[in-house]
């Protein structure tokens, strides 16, 4: 029996998916939490909105010097 994750399991799953890395345990963790689609989808789109925000703060930043 899966036990269900919380979406802050899931957020963490996207985070470390967007950086690149992961350990192996990470990735059975996240298999054995059994992830919700639902959960994954709005967490890659909280993490794009905010990879996008701090690109737009460093381009800002640059240009504005």
């Amino acid at each position: 029996m899966k036990k269900k994750s919380s979406f802050m399991q899931s957020m963490k799953a996207v985070l470390w998916g967007f950086l690149g890395v992961r350990k192996k345990s990470g990735l059975q963790e996240d298999v054995a939490a059994s992830l919700s689609f639902v959960h994954i989808i709005i967490a890659g789109v909280i993490g794009a909105l905010i990879f996008m925000g701090v690109l737009l703060l460093i381009v800002k930043a640059v240009v504005s010097h």
